[in-house]
């Protein structure tokens, strides 16, 4: 079984449900220039696979973590050779049943981060710029309400050492976000029974400081929230049940929140009675997705000083925001005209623009923007198959795969890639045989002189794949479309239940 906290969700993908091809005009831009870009394998601790919590895996299909922060620090796990005793309950969400441990990889070093006293497996979510880092651990005992399954705890390492962060009151708890001034945010168990929580107790959202747990409450007469993020101003973003009695989709609805000052903000839906927060900058800016009236489909949203916007689409009845920068910019996927494809966006000042595909695939959905306006993304058949990892940047979007030395191979796995302010790229890619090790690409720029195995000279873009879309850009604001097909084509999966 994946990782309880982690993967705690599970919705239906709506990636895979997107089977119907469509055509875009694309223009080749002759002029551009591309630098290449060295690839660095992460490896393991002696097992087969390596891995980067590049999405939270809460929220579906998961907003995006930063793993890498802006100094190039990456932080990951990496199996072990030894099989998870816990199994089939396994501690790594990607259903890897070896034990496994958090890793720092920082100036060429992998370095393994250990576990709690007693424990035997870790895993990390996030990075601070400070190189503090967020992530979860197992303490080496069984919870006593889920035979089977080993307790989590939420953790801290600061200076490579764990710090248990404790629960409020119950058995687990999981850490999804850390600052630089060392405020955790995630959730944690009380003893509270909760006939929705797997966990059988209430799942509360905290803020850790200063060596203490803080509950943050819940919206109105909710019992269960969650906090995915700190900004660096200790505004933190999550969502939460707005009653204790199951709504229209047999769970209680959910909102995204806002809590800063000892106070939780209801951000609201779009009309629905389930919204998700999927990321927070330092602007107190939260994006996330939302269901409309009828929660048959969901649009993404902004919310900025007290105003919720419907991002709308590129045409279609749906779509998600993924990435948001200090700018406010906005990145993700949104369904095009008649929900033929879904396909990558940039929301700028008011407006959508779709960024294409690669030439050869009809989908693509972008994961990050970074303060530069480079965005990364996966560019991929609608109807299946291996995607491509593309970066999008001067209005270009260009196959990494063709900026890397020869002979390398990057075939990308799992539900996003990361990309900071120095234009370095972390994500995870499939090997030939089957198994998954997290990466780096560091571009080879004046930014990162004398990088062994590093090519300086420039790439035509004629030479990489690289594709301008037709513009088409689309207002703010969509009214909402009726639901598309069923059956053996496709339907939006409406954001259904978290607990």
């Amino acid at each position: 079984m994946k990782s309880r906290i982690l993967m705690h969700v599970v919705f239906v993908s709506v990636l895979a449900t997107l089977v119907i091809p469509v055509s875009l005009a694309a223009q080749k831009n002759q002029n551009h220039k591309h630098h290449h870009y060295q690839l660095i394998d992460l490896g393991t601790f002696g097992g087969p696979s390596s891995y980067l919590a590049t999405t939270n895996g809460v929220t579906g299909p998961g907003a995006v973590n930063q793993v890498m922060n802006n100094q190039g620090t990456v932080v990951g796990w990496g199996d072990t050779s030894t099989p998870d005793p816990f199994a089939p309950n396994c501690f790594n969400p990607f259903g890897d049943c070896f034990l496994a441990f958090g890793f720092q990889f920082q100036n060429g070093v992998l370095s393994d981060l250990g576990a709690l006293p007693g424990g035997d497996a870790s895993l990390t979510t996030w990075i601070s710029d400070t190189d503090l880092i967020a992530g979860e651990a197992r303490n080496g005992l069984v919870d006593p309400l889920l035979p089977g399954f080993a307790e989590v705890r939420a953790v801290l390492w600061k200076d490579r050492k764990a710090i248990d962060l404790g629960t409020l009151g119950g058995n687990e708890s999981a850490a999804f976000s850390v600052n630089n001034r060392g405020q955790v945010v995630g959730l944690a168990t009380n003893t509270i029974p909760d006939p929705f929580s797997f966990f059988i107790t209430q799942l509360r959202a905290f803020l850790w400081q200063h060596g203490a747990m803080r509950d943050l409450g819940t919206l109105y007469t909710g019992n269960n929230a969650w906090a995915l993020f700190v900004n660096e101003h200790g505004q933190v973003a999550g969502f939460s049940d707005t009653s204790a009695n199951p709504g229209p989709l047999g769970v209680p609805p959910v909102d995204p929140f806002l809590w800063e000052r000892g106070r939780m903000l209801d951000l609201g839906t779009l009309g629905g009675t389930v919204g998700f927060p999927y990321g927070l900058n330092n602007q107190g800016q939260v994006i996330g997705v939302s269901n409309l009236a009828g929660d048959q489909v969901g649009h993404p949203f902004l919310w900025d000083r007290g105003t919720l916007t419907d991002l709308g689409t590129l045409g279609g009845s749906f779509g998600f925001a993924m990435g948001i920068n200090e700018a406010g910019e906005v990145v993700g996927g949104a369904a095009d005209q008649n929900d033929q494809a879904f396909l990558a966006f940039r929301w700028k000042n008011g407006a959508m623009t779709n960024l294409g595909t690669l030439d050869g695939d009809d989908c693509s959905f972008a994961f990050q923007i970074n303060s530069e306006g480079q965005i990364v993304g996966n560019s991929y058949p609608c109807a299946g198959g291996s995607g491509h990892m593309f970066l999008w940047e001067d209005g270009l979007m260009s196959d990494l795969n063709a900026l890397l030395p020869p002979g390398s191979d990057l075939t990308p796995e799992g539900d996003g890639s990361v990309i900071n302010d120095r234009g370095e790229i972390a994500g995870m890619r499939l090997l030939p045989n089957g198994d998954i090790h997290a990466f780096l690409l560091i571009p080879c720029d004046n930014y990162h002189p004398g990088i062994e195995g590093c090519d300086y000279s420039m790439v035509e873009a004629s030479a990489v794949n690289s594709v301008a879309p037709a513009p088409r850009e689309t207002p703010g604001r969509m009214a909402p479309a009726a639901l598309r097909r069923h059956n053996n084509q496709f339907r939006f999966p409406a954001l259904g239940p978290h607990n």
